[in-house]
């Protein structure tokens, strides 16, 4: 019995231990972010900036990529949508707006998700969810204006966007070029029949 108890805490503990590895991080200014480096031995930053740029105008139709203000950098920003309650009374909360930023150099690259800004939704007249006028929250100061469940709740959910966001460059940048073949023109001869 005591092995299995063991067990099950050991096998909790390293669940745990697993979904904070890719959780949020603060950085030198105490703001949350989502940051990684990527090694790409075999690609030349110019490549890896080209697939950069092709992702953030992808990812983001409505928003156009911009150039960075560092040599291979580009930034481009976004909103989506998260929600609150339990899973059957679900409804939207608010909207969380973010920046991603790309950098690359020869043979690496790395990626920053960041200025996350939290934008309440209330119920109109209609009864549709829209964002409340003038209310916007850094994502830092969620703790101070909402309880800490509900900030909990929303964290989580920018979390799993960050990490979905990540495979989703990952993807991007890994893309192999395609090759066009040029395959030979099939003739029909119509003489003879």
């Amino acid at each position: 019995m005591k092995k299995v108890l063991f067990s099950l805490v050991c096998l909790l503990c390293a669940q745990i231990a697993f979904a904070q590895k890719d959780s949020l991080a603060f950085d030198e200014g105490n703001n949350y972010i989502y940051y990684r480096v990527v090694d790409k031995p075999t690609l030349f930053a110019d490549t890896l900036y080209k697939r950069g740029w092709a992702f953030a105008a992808a990812f983001n139709p409505s928003t156009k990529p911009a150039k960075g203000k560092a040599e291979s950098t580009l930034n481009t920003s976004g909103k989506f949508i998260v929600y609150s309650g339990v899973s059957l009374m679900r409804k939207e909360g608010g909207e969380i707006s973010y920046t991603i930023n790309i950098q690359t150099k020869d043979q690496r690259y790395r990626y920053r998700i960041s200025n996350f800004v939290f934008k309440p939704y209330q119920r109109d007249r209609f009864g549709n969810m829209v964002p409340i006028p003038g209310i916007e929250v850094p994502l830092e100061k969620m703790n101070t204006k909402y309880g800490k469940k509900e900030t909990d709740n929303y964290l989580d959910q920018i979390a799993s966007f960050c990490i979905n966001t990540a495979s989703k460059i990952k993807q991007a940048m890994d893309k192999q070029p395609v090759i066009n073949k040029a395959e030979p023109v099939k003739k029909v001869s119509t003489e003879n029949w």
